[in-house]
């Protein structure tokens, strides 16, 4: 029987619905979610994320403002920006598209982001705050994915969790909440040994390497769960880590590429800078 299908399509149009509620509801409050983003350079894949987020915006009423630099902007301007957004009251969430040129350091330029503004959960306190479980932002993408997976109803405490990549954007930030989702999580990566060994244990098995078909039916247990982040272009197709004919043969429940957690990403983005919204309206 072929497995259960993650319609990442289907999950994220009914979260941009309940966006959308939240945002009016903060309209009549006086206040417009904001969400900033910074896209420096060209580069052809980064143009089409950073069109759909501002698409996303206008879908659930949100403010949205891309800032374009050129490629070869010093870190000196890159961080000017990220200022000027930081004192904006309109701009409730900054996102600094990735990848950056080659010359310009990525870590530097997203530690000047406020906290509360960093819509990407990127900044190294939101990073400290998933590590020790507390109220923080959460990475777009692993988040995406859980959501996926509550919305199905599917049960995690106790579960065997595997994840494939090690990331601090999608692979580490997952693993830790699958723990906080009570568990039990292995993490595996390119230098792990018999990776096949601890696949097949895996209740839930979550690839994030970014490698074509890497995933094949024969690492995966029967019935498991089956969560693919990956995002792989080859022959002009859009395609996963996980050879999706093969595995959905075997798995109970998978994420298709497209149409998975790719979907959830830029959903998850909006709430994001919802919640910000929300909580510079309590503070104040």
């Amino acid at each position: 029987m072929a497995a259960n299908i993650l319609d990442g399509k289907a999950i994220s149009a009914e979260l941009k619905v309940k966006v959308a509620e939240r945002v009016a509801a903060l309209k009549a409050r006086g206040v417009t979610p904001g969400l900033a983003v910074i896209l420096v350079g060209n580069d052809p894949a980064s143009e089409i994320y950073v069109r759909n987020k501002g698409k996303g915006c206008e879908e659930t009423g949100m403010l949205s403002r891309t800032v374009r630099m050129d490629a070869d902007t010093t870190q000196e301007a890159l961080e000017a920006e990220i200022e000027k957004l930081n004192e904006d009251p309109d701009i409730h969430g900054i996102l600094v598209q990735l990848p950056l040129p080659k010359h310009l350091n990525e870590q530097a330029a997203l530690s000047r982001i406020l906290p509360e503004k960093d819509v990407d959960g990127f900044h190294l306190m939101n990073v400290g705050r998933l590590a020790a479980g507390a109220e923080g932002v959460v990475p777009c993408t692993p988040k995406g994915a859980l959501y996926m997976l509550q919305s199905a109803g599917i049960e995690l405490a106790g579960k065997e969790a595997v994840v494939i990549g090690r990331s601090n954007i999608v692979g580490k930030p997952m693993a830790m909440l699958l723990l906080q989702q009570n568990c039990t999580v292995t993490v595996c990566h390119s230098k792990t040994k018999n990776l096949k060994e601890h696949t097949r244990q895996a209740d839930i098995l979550v690839s994030a390497v970014g490698k074509p078909h890497f995933v094949t039916a024969d690492m995966v247990k029967p019935g498991a769960v089956v969560v693919d982040v990956g995002i792989n272009r080859v022959d002009g197709k859009v395609i996963g880590d996980v050879d999706f004919e093969q595995v959905k043969e075997i798995a109970g429940w998978i994420t298709p590429v497209p149409g998975g957690v790719g979907r959830m990403t830029i959903a998850m983005l909006l709430s994001n800078t919802a919640d910000a919204a929300e909580r510079t309206l309590n503070r104040e």
